[in-house]
């Protein structure tokens, strides 16, 4: 069967959410793990990226692992933290959500841009989708050392070359972006509901 390094998440996708439209902590967190082999793909530039993602999805699972009945709906976390007003704090659940979903945001107008914008350098298309999702809410340090990370962007052609595998990157990036975006702005209405979706680097 032809696959690209989408296949797996794309896949995944499709069990994410619950017959009555719930989103799942596990299938959500296992796609958002799919998509971290995509960024080893972009080498040095990306490896805050996977870094900042990874501690995300580790502490939203170790909280799933503890009570798997009680957290199998991704938001239970959030609203239990909300009534015990730890929902704010650096290490809260909540806060690697926010993190989580803001990075995929990132990555989902990364490839977008890599669709539509043929005559763009990898680090045009990484720039430019930082700056539309990550960038308001980084401070000085974060935004200076993502920058910097941008420049070491992989030539875009070779980049795309290694993560097409035997099937069609193009159709599959569209369908990634299509499928993964209304999971993304869930998660953000969601978080906007109990006043957390605004939520700045410290």
């Amino acid at each position: 069967m032809a696959e690209t390094v989408f296949t797996p998440s794309l896949e995944g996708m499709k069990h994410v959410k619950a017959e009555n439209g719930v989103i799942l902590t596990k299938p959500f967190l296992d796609v958002c793990k799919q998509i971290l082999p995509v960024l080893d793909k972009f080498g040095a530039a990306m490896a805050l990226v996977k870094t900042d993602i990874g501690g995300n999805i580790t502490r939203l699972e170790t909280k799933y692992s503890s009570d798997p009945s009680k957290y199998e709906h991704l938001y239970s976390m959030v609203q239990e933290e909300v009534q015990n007003k730890t929902a704010k704090g650096s290490s809260s659940c909540t806060n690697g959500l926010l993190w989580l979903t803001r990075a995929m945001d990132f990555l989902v107008e990364l490839f977008c841009n890599l669709l539509e914008h043929a005559d763009w350098t990898m680090t045009q298309a990484c720039t430019d989708s930082y700056t539309k999702t990550l960038k308001k809410f980084h401070g000085w340090l974060a935004s200076s050392s993502f920058t910097v990370a941008m420049r070491l962007a992989p030539n875009r052609d070779k980049f795309m070359e290694v993560i097409s595998g035997t099937g069609d990157i193009n159709a599959d990036i569209e369908r990634f972006c299509t499928t993964f975006s209304p999971f993304l702005k869930e998660n953000h209405d969601f978080l906007a509901r109990v006043g957390l979706d605004d939520m700045k680097a410290s």
